[in-house]
């Protein structure tokens, strides 16, 4: 039995948590290591499923999981001892506590969990004896020893996510530090919680375990990786992937704003960004304001458009690229200035304002070439285009002529 875990509790030390799934494994080997191994093949009345569950914490999370996967267990094993169709009657109404204790032994396998949600592979040995009459099957039935039984072919119990499943990757960033898998992550946390409501499109948020981090950092993600992004989409089961940035303004313990810019990937292409600012309510907390944003974000996920045929390949050169940067200004006329110098640089295309205050402006730039290539042209206006605690800034004063 396997039990690869990366837990994402809040606050918690992954060393800590590391051990306390060891310890849970080897509770379950203790459990099974008297009883000899049974293959779903030859045991009628074993049956594996995969759980998948969220609740206020991880342990509620995996008792949920455990008792649904029970029952859908027990589901599976009627079906099989009815002859792979519908059983005869209907399965009898029992309680969650008479299903356990028709359960004599599982296993666990591939276990992972977060702060919220738990998923892992079990397999369910049932009783036969008290399972036949409970099911009202007889001995000699379709699932004897005697009669050959047709291979059971197994039936995914998770959906898979279709091809517009979004895989959201959270990058928080407070007091100049920024974090996608490491702990604590605030921001991952309320995306937990809103990937578990409706919304227009299926939202994936990845446990972080460790092909997840090989895959990316925050760094990589910051950056626009595309490679990277592509990558830890497709091995959560999605072709899109949505890099939501949140930078919170003030201390931890008492926020001030938050600014979250969302950078959406279809495969290794960037296909938009948008950013939104909002302001802490008097007495919020950090973890309501994180909420609140992903309540307020969350709904346009499936709002982009849909994925058209691909582009026409073009040189390097001359390929669109996106980024978003913060001008320090001193007035809005000074804003206005900036903006006419910015429009008549070549590279780039577009400009878009998404925030705007006393001290700063954030603008998205749609431009053509690579970063290089508009660092020089930037400079020819007196601007430098530098990558400060992970933002990428705009600073007067450049190495051309004005």
């Amino acid at each position: 039995m396997t039990l690869p875990l990366m837990a994402a509790s809040a606050g918690g030390q992954r060393g800590l948590r590391i051990a306390g799934a060891a310890f849970l494994s080897l509770l379950l080997l203790v459990q099974t290591a008297g009883e000899p191994a049974r293959a779903q093949e030859t045991d009628p009345f074993s049956a594996p499923v995969k759980v998948d569950a969220r609740a206020d914490t991880a342990a509620k999370a995996r008792e949920a999981a455990r008792v649904d996967g029970q029952r859908r267990a027990l589901a599976a094993i009627a079906e099989r001892l009815s002859g792979g169709g519908a059983p005869a009657k209907p399965l009898p109404k029992l309680d969650d506590k008479a299903i356990t204790d028709l359960v004599s032994s599982f296993e666990v396998a591939n276990e992972r969990m977060s702060a919220v949600r738990y998923l892992a592979d079990y397999t369910f040995h049932f009783r036969p004896s008290e399972t036949r009459r409970v099911l009202g099957v007889a001995a000699t039935g379709a699932a004897t020893a005697e009669a050959p039984r047709k291979p059971a072919v197994a039936k995914p119990d998770v959906a898979e996510p279709s091809a517009t499943s979004t895989v959201i990757l959270p990058v928080y960033q407070s007091a100049g530090r920024a974090v996608l898998w490491e702990d604590p992550n605030p921001w991952r946390e309320a995306w937990d919680y809103a990937s578990a409501t409706p919304g227009p499109g299926p939202v994936i948020v990845p446990l972080g375990d460790a092909g997840d981090v090989a895959a990316i950092d925050a760094g990589k993600a910051r950056a626009g990786d595309s490679d990277a992004i592509a990558a830890v989409a497709r091995r959560n089961g999605g072709e899109e992937a949505l890099v939501a940035v949140a930078v919170l303004q003030g201390s931890s313990d008492r926020p001030t704003g938050l600014e979250v810019e969302l950078h959406r990937y279809r495969g290794a292409r960037l296909a938009d960004t948008r950013s939104q600012a909002f302001s802490a309510n008097p007495g919020e907390s950090t973890a309501e304001l994180l909420r609140r944003a992903v309540a307020a974000v969350a709904p346009d996920i499936g709002a982009g458009q849909e994925p058209g045929p691909p582009p026409l390949a073009v040189p390097e050169k001359e390929q669109a690229q996106a980024l978003t940067v913060v001008l320090p200004i001193d007035s809005l006329d000074d804003w206005l200035r900036v903006r006419d110098r910015l429009q008549a640089v070549p590279a780039i295309r577009s400009l878009t304002l998404t925030a705007l205050s006393r001290q700063e402006a954030i603008v998205a730039i749609d431009y053509t070439g690579t970063i290089e290539q508009l660092k020089s042209e930037l400079a020819k206006i007196s601007l430098n285009l530098v990558q400060r605690e992970l933002r990428w800034r705009l600073a007067r004063g450049g190495g051309g002529a004005p």
